[in-house]
């Protein structure tokens, strides 16, 4: 099958799933995600006929005018390419999303994702374990036995607890994950903190999850998960918490657009034996982007070379950051439970541990960090030398904290009144500035983020300033820079590459960016906002005064000639 046939396909299915749609529909739909016209759809309509992807009937109001709608046809054994493995896959998401709606908590789908993934993932190295142990003269039965041994498994799996010998028994599918989990707990020790965070025998309180679950399991075993890379997976995974984020904003979570995290990893520009840190780890989201970054740049040889770091606070949340992680077949890792900003918990030498590159975005004007609250934690003395802010705000206890962790850089995404306030905040901005600390700062369009319309900056700190950049701050106002979508905007690939271009060169570009001093800073009362240095504006051009009075008088004469033709005419009539 044509690949752009089986792509429209797979595209069209996750958009409309079982849904009836007419031709103008289908044409907006195939407009607007591949350029296609009418011809061209009416065409593509033909070719979904001929294949059995597509049941056509007439309208019951207009019988000239078809009603369309697709047959859900899955094509695992027809994969040609990664690109078409991942639109599956994601088509596959899309509809145990649709089956779980709101009605259950959809981190449950990242991990029957994760357990299905890592179950197919140790058959995979079974089976090759076991024909290169016969190669050798192994006898069939001590093969077996020995093929499925922790040494040729990255994750220890007992047999009884694969996906197929769980879904055997459909009667018993959550007690068999409530038991499995349990074991897996204790073989994988390093992990523990995944498989404690999922409870089925809770999940099925309600007879309807449990029908839900039986769903879920049924449609994830349509798809094998042995020959997809860590790369599909993660793109799979990353998906899924997209596509909840707009619901979960409502509830006070935060997603980092990729795009933005792009954005910052490009600035960063995160070399090879380095680590990185996130103290508000999330999903992992910005750690995983430095890491095939470097495998982008250098290889996945370099790429390992790169040790991550992170601390969040919410368990729930870790167990979905170390998930995504070893979904992207990352391992050189280490995160931590805990309140970054009260016990951070990657400590060296009677101190907290400092690491050549700091990133981040977390929560904006976070309350309940005041002065006494924060010296109850430990190391405030070191992290936050600056001074305290109010209690309303812990944004520049944030980046305090990331300051104090950092040997190079530091790069954070946070809200515009961060750099713009008075009071405490602007009294620890100036002492930063006056250090010489900050690097640049980039005012964001506004609509990148779901839990808010707000616009962002991002602030670059560099420790090691080249001497051309020493008491200078590159303002970049980035405001006009995005791709518009309905509810929210994006940063398209020449947005991010124009923001970085101007940051990497370091000089005044009209309308856009400006290199100021640090005397200019203090001029202005200490306040870093782009937008007030950066006008995008666009000045309104007058024309000359004689020029106008020219036309005036040409008008006056024309008017003074059609009077009087109005007149004779009145006259004669």
């Amino acid at each position: 099958m044509e690949k752009w046939i089986k792509k429209r396909y797979l595209m069209m299915l996750g958009e409309f799933k079982d849904k009836e749609f007419s031709f103008e529909e289908a044409v907006e739909f195939f407009q607007k995600n591949f350029d296609d016209d009418e011809d061209e759809v009416k065409n593509i309509l033909s070719h979904f006929k001929e294949r059995g992807f597509l049941e056509v009937r007439r309208s019951e109001e207009d019988r000239r005018e078809k009603i369309y709608k697709l047959k859900n046809i899955f094509l695992f054994n027809e994969v040609n390419s990664s690109e078409e493995t991942k639109d599956q896959l994601i088509n596959l998401l899309k509809q145990s999303a649709d089956i779980i709606r709101t009605r259950v908590d959809y981190t449950f789908i990242l991990f029957l994702l994760f357990y299905k993934a890592y179950s197919d993932k140790w058959e995979k190295e079974f089976e090759e374990a076991e024909e290169k142990l016969l190669e050798m003269g192994w006898d069939k039965d001590e093969a077996v036995k020995e093929a499925a041994s922790e040494h040729y498994h990255t994750f220890n799996f007992p047999k009884e607890y694969l996906w197929e010998n769980i879904r055997k028994e459909p009667q018993r599918i959550s007690e068999k994950f409530s038991m499995a989990i349990k074991k897996l707990s204790e073989l994988n020790p390093d992990y523990q903190d995944i498989f404690s965070q999922f409870d089925f025998s809770d999940f099925i309180r309600n007879r309807e999850n449990e029908i839900i679950l039986n769903q879920l399991v049924e449609l994830f075993s349509k798809f094998s998960f042995k020959e997809i890379s860590g790369d599909i997976l993660g793109d799979a995974y990353e998906w899924i918490l997209k596509y909840f984020a707009p619901t979960k904003a409502k509830e006070g979570e935060v997603y980092t657009p990729r795009e933005v995290i792009r954005l910052m990893i490009e600035i960063l520009d995160p070399k090879p034996g380095k680590d990185i840190y996130d103290p508000a780890l999330g999903s992992a989201g910005m750690l995983i982007f430095a890491y095939k970054y470097l495998e982008e740049k250098y290889r996945r040889e370099k790429a390992v070379t790169l040790t991550l770091y992170g601390q969040e606070v919410n368990s729930k949340t870790l167990a979905l950051a170390k998930m995504n992680t070893l979904l992207h077949d990352i391992r050189n890792f280490n995160f931590a439970l805990g309140d970054s900003l009260l016990f951070p918990k990657f400590k060296e030498n009677n101190s907290i541990k400092e690491f050549e590159y700091v990133i981040a975005n977390p929560p904006w004007n976070q309350d309940a960090y005041d002065e006494n609250t924060l010296k109850k934690g430990e190391y405030w003395r070191e992290r936050f030398k600056y001074g305290f802010s109010t209690k309303q705000s812990a944004d520049w206890i944030w980046i305090q904290h990331m300051l104090s962790s950092a040997k190079e850089k530091v790069i954070v995404v946070i809200d515009t009144g961060c750099v713009s306030r008075g009071g405490r905040e602007k009294l620890i901005r100036q002492k930063i500035v006056e250090d010489d600390l900050i690097e640049s700062v980039i005012l964001l369009p506004e609509k990148l983020f779901y839990n808010t319309g707000a616009p962002a900056v991002i602030i670059v700190f560099n420790k090691n300033k080249p001497k051309e950049r020493k008491e200078k701050i590159l303002l970049i106002n980035a405001s006009k820079e995005f791709k518009p979508g309905k509810k929210q905007n994006t940063l398209s690939k020449e947005n991010i590459q124009k923001i970085v271009k101007a940051y990497r060169e370091f000089k005044d570009v009209e309308k856009f960016a400006r290199v100021v001093t640090i005397k200019e800073i203090k001029s202005a009362d200490y306040n870093l906002s782009p937008s007030r240095f950066v006008s995008i504006i666009e000045e309104e051009k007058y024309r000359p005064i004689n020029e106008i009075k020219a036309d005036l008088e040409k008008l006056e004469e024309e008017r003074k000639k059609v009077g009087e033709e109005i007149r004779r005419i009145l006259e004669k009539l």
